[in-house]
């Protein structure tokens, strides 16, 4: 089905998306903007991604029928969330491509093989340690010191599955994550959270994106403005580790960094998601290429143009009730670019949609969106 180079996957190509959430709608909506058919796996019917695909399969992600089905009706296979199976992502290859391969996948899914995969290629991460138990976290304790933060290897977001510790009294909760593998890392004080994506091309040219400054409320992304008020040393910092991480991983499609800018200037990686990510919505509508399009086209097999940013921008998590009233507040706003995921249930602290808004002076762009107050 495909065209010219063997790397080059032409519309009207079939691509599957492991996963249907806002991440896999954005790129379905992207990739059918593009010509491409779009096929989704997920357990949820008429999902957020499933409304805009061509088809969808409804079945839980670890169903390896599924997968395969999806696999052999692709052309190419993506994922928008980490928790796929790699040993079933390694056997659709025998059926379609996976130009983001399994290690990605395998490094980003547990934080110790990522913070180790950071330190192996100079990038600068906070001190860590693996704890698998209570007498590991005592001696880790030890060596790291406190503050710190223990956290579960594998799976946790937003602020699930870790545990702050002021001081080396262990409290029960930090027993409790023990009982699956944990690391520790030193927990640090910035200035503030930044946030850059990152895609490489077939032919290893890297992409990076404007550097962008996140807020976060109960350790989910309120805010993020771009570009992030921090100095030029700074933005070209942050695009130097993005290219060292996108060339030592063999980056195909789009990758999110996080990093702590600290007081003096210097950038610690605090940790990637290998996907487009929430702090990257803002390139829908403030740069020449979306991170949507920037992942289709990696992973396609074509090129990306230099990274543009047209205006400041704003982009403003919709939790819940928000979207609500972010509905009922459109007559008013007509400068909002609303996106309404489309899910079937609100429910506290569920990311729902978002708003962004452009303009030059960032003050006025957060006081127009200062009506929704958020979720408490």
């Amino acid at each position: 089905m495909n065209n010219g180079s063997k790397d080059v996957i032409l519309p009207p190509a079939t691509i599957g998306i492991v996963g249907g959430g806002q991440l896999g709608q954005m790129l379905a909506l992207q990739a059918k903007a593009m010509g491409y058919h779009v096929g989704v796996l997920d357990p949820t019917p008429a999902s957020p991604a499933g409304q805009v695909a061509d088809f969808q399969i409804v079945a839980e992600y670890q169903n390896y029928e599924a997968l395969m089905t999806l696999a052999q009706r692709s052309d190419v296979l993506t994922y928008e969330f980490e928790n796929v199976d790699e040993h079933a992502l390694k056997a659709a290859q025998a059926h379609t491509k996976l130009p983001q391969g399994t290690a990605l996948l395998h490094i980003t899914g547990n934080r110790q093989r990522e913070k180790q995969f950071l330190k192996d290629h100079g990038v600068p991460v906070t001190s860590f340690a693996t704890v698998t138990s209570s007498n590991e976290l005592t001696t880790a304790l030890q060596e790291i010191g406190t503050p710190a933060i223990l956290k579960t290897a594998a799976g946790g977001y937003d602020g699930h599955g870790q545990v702050n510790l002021e001081t080396d009294v262990v409290p029960a909760e930090a027993l409790d994550l023990l009982q699956v593998p944990c690391i520790l890392e030193a927990r640090q004080t910035f200035k503030l959270e930044v946030a850059m994506m990152v895609a490489r091309q077939a032919d290893g040219r890297v992409v990076t994106f404007p550097l962008a400054e996140n807020r976060h409320h109960r350790h989910i992304l309120h805010t993020t403005i771009a570009p992030a008020a921090v100095s030029p040393a700074v933005h070209r910092q942050a695009q130097q580790i993005a290219t060292t991480i996108a060339q030592a991983l063999t980056l195909r499609g789009v990758l999110g960094i996080e990093f702590f800018v600290l007081e003096d200037g210097r950038l610690l990686v605090n940790e990637m998601a290998p996907r487009p990510h929430n702090s990257g919505h803002y390139s829908i509508e403030a740069c020449n290429v979306s991170q949507f399009e920037a992942h289709i086209r990696s992973i396609c097999g074509l090129p990306i143009p230099d990274i543009t940013l047209a205006q400041t921008a704003v982009m403003r998590n919709l939790l819940g009730a928000d979207l609500t009233v972010a509905r009922q507040t459109l007559v008013t706003e007509p400068t909002w670019h609303f996106h309404d995921y489309g899910k079937a249930k609100i429910k506290p602290q569920r990311k729902m949609g978002h708003v962004t808004v452009l303009g030059s002076d960032v003050n006025q762009l957060l006081a127009s969106l200062a009506q929704l107050k958020g979720e408490h």
